[in-house]
């Protein structure tokens, strides 16, 4: 089928040729006419993915009408504050209105709190079984060079997670279905804030004790926020729960992980992202997630206290010993505290 890739970064670039390679006809959209015009003449994002040929398939544009023309699909890979404007001007366009949509894209909107699916299906004033979420643990770097990866396409509609799944599916690329939304969604905004926690703890010289239970207490907040949104408790210890979790707390790959580097050794959060020279999504998804989980009476300690190191000038070795003297407490969130008092988990 004929399929539009909306925003040619690493990501972008990667789910395009991997359409490619599955023989569809892909066009890839680039905001930036100039680095579009550079990626088609050499077959290559050198910015993003050096190294990795893209396929004669997959043609590249700055023409928004153009990636849309008699697309089936429609894949969202920009930044996630850039979303609305994006599924707005899609919109506008009056192509592809009848396509089946695809988010790559994982964060929440800042101000509305809304996930990705639920931009696209305001803005594209959409039945909600065409929007699929096709999230997990998937480094651009890793997937556009065919090492092996599993992903979730979770929706609503059946019909349309199967498309997806089969569109993108792959002998390097195994995609399974899930219908938590919600739960996919949630897991895979709120890991990129656990991230730049293990980062700001690696680069402030923690050890892995210390790591391991950070990423296990933050998949504990994830599934925390998660229901209190509706989503299945059993999403979060799938692959976009735990498994997108690990690999973007651990990976070398992850730009959260190595934006929190920089702030413990004590850069300042401008400087850091700008050498990275790219979106770490996590610094955008701590503010709406710290005010969704206060909205929502639920409490997020370490995304809490990312947001004020982040945001508040708090010193990234005192945020760490904060964190570790709070009051103690039962693991289970069934089992009584000591003392036999209830508590807020």
């Amino acid at each position: 089928m004929r399929i539009a890739v909306l925003g040619a970064g690493s990501w972008g670039t990667t789910l395009a040729i991997v359409l490619a390679e599955n023989g569809h006809d892909v066009v890839l959209w680039d905001h930036d006419a100039a680095r579009a015009k550079k990626i088609a003449a050499m077959s290559e994002n050198a910015r993003y993915l050096p190294d990795v040929t893209i396929p004669a398939g997959v043609a590249v544009t700055a023409t928004f009408a153009d990636a849309l023309d008699d697309a089936a699909m429609v894949v969202f890979a920009v930044p996630s504050h850039t979303v609305r404007a994006t599924a707005r001007a899609m919109a506008g366009s009056g192509r592809a209105a009848d396509a089946v949509v695809v988010t790559g894209t994982k964060g929440l909107e800042e101000g509305t709190h809304r996930r990705m699916s639920e931009i696209l299906i305001e803005e594209l004033r959409c039945a909600p079984e065409r929007v699929v979420s096709l999230v997990g643990p998937s480094h651009a770097e890793e997937v556009s060079r065919h090492i092996a990866t599993s992903i979730v396409a979770a929706g609503a509609g059946e019909k349309e997670c199967r498309a997806v799944q089969e569109a993108f599916g792959r002998p390097y690329l195994r995609i399974y279905t899930n219908t938590d939304i919600v739960g996919v969604e949630i897991a895979t905004a709120l890991k990129n804030s656990i991230a730049i926690a293990a980062g700001i703890l690696d680069g402030a010289g923690g050890g892995d004790n210390t790591k391991a239970a950070l990423v296990t207490r933050g998949l504990t907040e994830i599934a925390r926020l998660g229901a209190a949104m509706g989503a299945r408790p059993e999403t979060f210890s799938g692959l976009a729960g735990v498994g997108d979790l690990v690999v973007t707390c651990l990976s070398r790959h992850s730009r959260n992980r190595r934006v929190g580097e920089a702030i413990g050794r004590g850069e300042r959060l401008d400087d850091a992202l700008a050498r990275l020279g790219m979106v770490a999504e996590g610094v955008r998804t701590t503010r709406a997630a710290v005010e969704l989980g206060r909205e929502r009476g639920v409490e997020l300690p370490i995304i809490e206290m990312v947001h004020r190191v982040l945001f508040e000038g708090h010193d990234p070795r005192e945020a760490i010993q904060m964190l570790m003297a709070r009051p103690p407490r039962a693991e289970s969130a069934g089992a009584p505290p000591p003392g036999g008092k209830e508590e807020r988990r």
